[in-house]
């Protein structure tokens, strides 16, 4: 547009020259009016229909042709006996402040009815008086609709029991709810635009790599459980979560256009985490019964100590030691002598293979006083040990002065004791990339200890009676 146009001169006009500013402004206004996803029409001060765009053509099937021109709705868009009503209610609008909703039923051009809510409001002239007034107007169920989708969003958003997460594009968090919030361990607003690896340690890639599967290939058939660790600031909580996966697209797009993924979940951990303990007590149950089937069926009752010692291996632990008191058992709640280890039977520190007997000779193991089978028999109480975040020689070098096994990072002893006797201690041990022992795992080694210390007694006794 040239500058002798801005500043009010005119222009010779010929059939290729530039539109005058009228002629452009109106055109942009048709096409604002036409690009409207609601209808709109507009009254002049008299009530005559000035504008009347295509979404008002769909509702009611009249052409703005049609309804151009004509004053108010009577006779074609309203019924006869509702006319009056109606038009009041509209005009009313010139004369109130802000915009005025209202609803009632139009008539289409082919004689239906359709219920719809207008907003109303005045519009002004330059002298400020009122020179006319806007109508928008949709379809009742569609505004309804438009309202329970935002009602349901700002419910997600605010009371929902189960968190919700608006991850963009870019996999970081646009919109979190107080649940998630919480679940985070942070406040709603700290999260917003972060990395998701700095609020998850472990189980990022997985997440990320769920939320760029629902980018681009869409929601999955069915919910994922997820196990995460989340940083907060009182350290990483381990959490399993079931979640849910949504793509969202724009609908103002031709094609979809993805938004990023609505993420709900739910925390499950407690339930997950007792299914797990149950389902592990029972195979441990399991393996104690079989393992008492076994040894019931062994005539030599040390052949009998080994097979427990061999069941309860599955699953729990990758060696095991068994140490007997050198001499007679302890009967009093404090040895009175440093105590000594004689080795009775241990699991193969190579290939995994069945419990090897041994102790033939008597000789002692080499266990310094602080080692924990020895504090085990002098408490008679079972004894953790852990090489915590030792690695590579260090760990090693734990193991070793220990005389544990090349790669063992946690250790687990349990008393041998019966007829109120400490016959000596069962050493359970675990090599690296298992987690350490828990007290579920202890009471797990107390019931094997008492299997395998009545075995050892038997053993015991069945060995003095023949000689």
């Amino acid at each position: 547009m040239s500058a002798s146009r801005h500043s009010g001169a005119t222009d010779e006009l010929g059939p290729d020259g530039p539109e005058p500013p009228e002629r452009e402004g109106a055109d942009l206004l048709a096409a604002l009016l036409d690009g409207m996803d609601a209808a709109l029409c507009a009254f002049d001060a008299d009530g005559v229909v000035t504008h009347w765009n295509r979404e008002a053509e769909r509702i009611l099937g009249w052409t703005a042709a049609e309804a151009v021109g004509r004053k108010g709705f009577a006779g074609w868009a309203v019924r006869s006996a509702d006319a009056e009503e109606v038009e009041g209610r509209l005009l009313a609008a010139m004369r109130a402040p802000g915009r005025q909703v209202h609803e009632f039923a139009l008539l289409t051009k082919d004689g239906g009815r359709v219920l719809v809510r207008t907003q109303s409001a005045a519009v002004r002239g330059p002298d400020g008086e009122p020179a006319g007034l806007y109508c928008a107007f949709s379809e009742v169920h569609a505004q309804i609709d438009l309202e329970r989708s935002i009602a349901l969003s700002e419910a997600l958003f605010e009371d929902a029991s189960w968190g919700v997460v608006l991850v963009d594009a870019d996999l970081r968090p646009a919109v979190v709810n107080a649940h998630a919030a919480r679940a985070f361990g942070t406040g709603r607003t700290s999260v917003l635009g972060r990395p998701l690896g700095d609020l998850i340690a472990q189980g990022v890639e997985e997440l990320e790599s769920a939320l760029t599967h629902v980018l681009a290939q869409g929601a999955p058939p069915a919910p994922a459980e997820l196990w995460v660790s989340v940083r907060t600031p009182d350290g990483e909580r381990r959490r399993c979560w079931s979640s849910g996966f949504l793509r969202l697209a724009s609908p103002l797009a031709e094609e979809p256009v993805p938004l990023g993924v609505g993420w709900l979940f739910q925390d499950v951990t407690e339930a997950r985490q007792a299914e797990q303990e149950a389902s592990l007590l029972r195979f441990r149950s399991n393996q104690l019964h079989r393992a008492a089937r076994a040894a019931a069926e062994c005539e030599d009752p040390a052949e009998a100590a080994t097979v427990h010692l061999d069941f309860a291996l599955a699953g729990f632990a990758d060696h095991a030691l068994v140490d007997r008191v050198a001499g007679a058992p302890l009967t009093g709640t404090e040895p009175a002598e440093p105590v000594r280890l004689v080795r009775f039977a241990a699991t193969p520190s190579g290939t995994p293979g069945p419990s090897v007997r041994g102790g033939a000779a008597g000789l002692p193991v080499r266990y310094d006083q602080g080692h924990p089978a020895v504090q085990c028999v002098e408490r008679a109480g079972p004894v953790r040990a852990s090489a915590g975040t030792m690695s590579g020689d260090r760990a090693r070098a734990w193991a070793r002065a220990r005389q544990w096994p090349e790669g063992t990072v946690h250790a687990l002893c349990a008393v041998l004791r019966s007829r109120g006797a400490t016959l000596g201690v069962v050493t359970f041990l675990r090599s690296t990339g298992r987690g350490p022992f828990e007290r579920s795992d202890v009471a797990h080694a107390e019931d094997v200890s008492l299997r395998i210390a009545a075995t050892l007694d038997l053993a015991a006794a069945v060995g003095e009676r023949d000689r």
